[in-house]
């Protein structure tokens, strides 16, 4: 016989301590799990996505009141609703909070406790719903190498997704990106542990602030893709990840660790691949002895998109068979600790019947069920649980935040190649300029993306800003696929004998101008999340896709300058374009602001001064090309360099900066001890622009192999011209510290060399060595 038979009269509720506003977070929390049925608690543990349309809504997307009866008639409750912005209609920010007043509502008022439920949103660079800020995709946004300005970006797409009532945010992914034919390494803040680390705690607290959440401005954040997921046997998304555990712990674990212990973060999605033959998902050792005894983890895991269901098998599309069907997949995730079930009710239904039979005790059930609840009670969910639809209206207009983005859209554009300073154009001394490329007159926002009031192409943003004084030539060049939006499925290559017609049409007008702009790359469908057999993103090779490089080497032959702006979503290997561009940028995808950035950029109303976040290879067989590399491993190949094309931290600027000899506070401590190194940096040219200072370390000799060089601190600096500004970088004992022959986390005795300068370059760089004695 169901429970619900024996359920309390709601009168006996209304009192209840969890009710209590006073009362403690955990009082709150106990309160309530005693009082709730296993039914009720197994609903926690439970999402809606797609079903949402079958369960809660309307044709229109809005919340029919009739159907959520007759789907949640036992009053349980449930735990979330995911992406309500994909809601019907494409709500705007006014109409999507009232959507989730009903939804919040009806549950609130017709379920017997009464639990709020969580909605949560994807919000990558920006809350990907209409009338949201756009970013730059995170990749870009490593290429600031500004923590301070990514916090300020998390903190406003908090405040925006909040507004219209959301509570969580899928974000950020603190996946350290090793593998470049990996579609999702635009979701990623790049290949080094310490960057992704500190761009990973920036994101965290900008969700989160102090994670009080009083203000209603503050979200949930979820720690992605835990673990290893950045670097997928042969470059295909959720194959197996084959690392030892040192090199899982220093490398993968890091990020993770980092923005947990120093970030704070709430919640954890556990990730598709396996470790040494352990899906993440059902990993006793990494949800439990890792991340919640070791780390000290009091938050909830949620699993990725069907990935419980994926321990048994998603049909057609693959399987980890670690269990025969969804119910064992449940017990399996459940007793690795994965609290959430994510996006649909699947596996998880089945633990009202696994806790029936015995295959779980319910104290296991009220650990998982308890740190949902903590949230909600943190989130004010049960005593304030609605929001203003107007004020959500209000925030989506606000300038400030368009002005944000394009704040970092400048700060992300990198600069690597500048012959003869041909950049930045004088206007004066330009007549009419080529824009051309496949990249130069369509929305560029990358994966996961809203949908902004506002976006501006590259072709708007230079014909704006050149205004009557010269005259724009454009033409698309060639294409790289037809469509390319992230969203369709099917990848439809472009049909060369139109596109070589195209290219013919483009010279004629190139053939009349000063100079070439080139607009070119990849776009949303050659480099993305492969979610699906017929949803593709991974790759075989990093060359533009297409006959991008037939346009370069025709433009080329025409003798005109080329000025070349690459945007992409994983490294590319551009050879030929580097070889035959006179000025490169790289812009990743720099969101709804892309044209006034490009512009800005282009006319020197900006100086560049982004760094690459990640290697850039000279082709897909120099992979792996990450620069933190073991010393054996870069020995040279036949007919080929070994070097990169571009190496991580190198960006130029427009202006000239130099560094002088870098100097210890302190140059022997003890192994417990700190000291600094600094360093005077002086604009030595015409223009105020920035530099990344980066501190790089290396142990000359230790008790197993150490990376040739790893980034450990940094700083991007503005300075005048003629301004010299001294700069002081901390060496603390975890800069210096690895797991050593006996897997203990230690600072070995010795020296190290500390290389100070403005990228992983080893002529870039300086160095002074620091002793550590016993």
């Amino acid at each position: 016989m169901s429970e619900k038979n024996n359920l309390p009269a709601s009168d006996s509720i209304r009192e209840a301590p969890y009710k209590n506003p006073d009362l403690a977070v955990e009082d709150r929390v106990k309160d309530l799990l005693s009082r709730m049925i296993l039914e009720e608690k197994i609903a926690q543990m439970q999402c809606v996505w797609n079903e949402k349309n079958d369960t809660l809504l309307d044709e229109k997307g809005n919340l029919d009141p009739v159907k959520a009866s007759q789907s949640y008639p036992e009053g349980y409750g449930l735990g979330q609703v995911g992406r309500p912005s994909d809601s019907g209609g494409g709500k705007n920010a006014r109409e999507l909070a009232g959507l989730t007043n009903a939804i919040q509502q009806f549950f609130v008022e017709n379920s017997r406790l009464g639990i709020p439920v969580i909605f949560h949103e994807e919000c990558l660079h920006g809350l990907a719903g209409p009338d949201a800020t756009s970013f730059p995709q995170p990749i870009g946004l490593a290429s600031t190498f500004n923590p301070a300005l990514v916090r300020r970006l998390y903190e406003m797409t908090a405040l925006e997704a909040r507004s219209r009532g959301i509570h969580q945010a899928l974000t950020p992914v603190v996946d350290v990106a090793r593998e470049p034919r990996w579609g999702r390494v635009e979701e990623t803040f790049g290949e080094d542990p310490y960057l992704v680390s500190r761009m990973g705690i920036a994101a965290v607290q900008g969700f989160q602030g102090d994670g009080n959440y009083r203000y209603k401005q503050n979200l949930i954040a979820t720690l992605k893709h835990f673990a290893g997921h950045g670097y997928p046997e042969s470059g295909t998304n959720c194959a197996p990840v084959n690392v030892s555990e040192r090199t899982l712990r220093e490398v993968f674990l890091y990020p993770f660790r980092k923005a947990i212990q120093e970030g704070g973060a709430r919640s954890v999605m556990a990730s598709y691949n396996e470790i040494d033959g352990v899906p993440s998902h059902a990993n006793t050792w990494l949800l439990r002895k890792v991340l919640r005894k070791e780390w000290g983890f009091s938050g909830y895991v949620v699993s990725d998109y069907y990935a419980i269901r994926e321990l048994n098998e998603r049909p057609e599309l693959y399987g980890h068979h670690l269990a025969k069907d969804g119910w064992e997949a449940a017990v399996l995730a459940a007793r690795a600790g994965v609290n959430m079930e994510l996006p649909e009710p699947d596996c998880y239904r089945h633990l009202v019947d696994s806790v029936k039979d015995g295959s779980l005790d319910v104290s296991l059930i009220d650990e998982l069920v308890g740190p949902l609840l903590d949230q909600k009670f943190r989130m004010g969910l049960f005593d304030e649980p609605y929001v203003d639809p107007e004020t959500a209206g209000m925030i989506a207009t606000r300038k400030e935040h368009r002005q944000l983005a394009l704040v970092a859209a400048r700060e992300t554009i990198t600069l690597l190649k500048n012959d003869n300073n041909l950049a930045p154009l004088d206007k004066n001394r330009i007549r009419k300029l080529a824009v051309i490329g496949p990249n130069a007159n369509r929305e560029l926002l990358g994966g996961y993306s809203g949908k902004p009031r506002k976006v501006t192409t590259v072709l708007e943003g230079i014909t704006k800003h050149a205004g009557d004084s010269i005259k724009i030539l454009y033409h698309e060049g060639c294409k790289i696929t037809k469509g390319g939006s992230w969203n369709e499925d099917l990848v439809v290559p472009f049909d060369p004998e139109e596109d070589r017609k195209s290219i013919a049409e483009a010279l004629a007008l190139v053939k009349q101008a000063d100079v070439v702009v080139l607009a070119l790359g990849g776009n949303e469908q050659t480099s993305r999340e492969a979610w699906d057999l017929n949803h593709m993103g991974d790759r075989t090779n990093l060359q533009m896709v297409g006959l991008q490089d037939e346009l370069v080497d025709a433009i080329y032959e025409t003798g005109k300058p080329i000025i070349a702006f690459l945007f992409n979503g994983r490294p590319l290997a551009v050879r030929n374009l580097s070889k035959k561009a006179s000025v490169l940028y790289e812009c990743w995808y720099l969101g709804q602001e892309t044209g006034r950035a490009v512009a800005d950029v282009l006319f020197g109303e900006y100086n560049p001064g982004g760094k690459l976040p990640i290697t850039v290879p000279r082709s897909v067989g120099h992979i792996p090309a990450y620069y933190n590399h073991k010393p054996s491993a870069r020995r040279g190949y036949l007919f080929d360099s070994a070097d990169p094309l571009y190496a991580f931290g190198y960006g130029l600027s427009y202006t000239r900066f130099k560094m002088s000899k870098p100097v210890l506070e302190k140059d022997t401590i003890k192994p417990d001890e700190f000291t600094a190194v600094r360093v005077d940096i002086t604009n030595t040219g015409k223009r105020t622009g920035d530099e990344v200072v980066q501190m790089y370390i290396r142990d000359r000799v230790s008790s197993v192999t150490r990376p040739v060089k790893e980034l450990k601190g940094f700083l991007r600096v503005s300075l005048e011209p003629g301004e010299t500004k001294s700069i002081s970088l901390d060496i603390r004992p975890e800069s210096l510290a690895f797991y050593n022959i006996d897997m203990n986390y230690v600072v070995e005795p010795g020296e190290f060399e500390i290389l100070l300068g403005n990228s992983s370059r080893d002529k870039d760089l300086q160095a002074v060595v620091l002793k550590v004695q016993s």
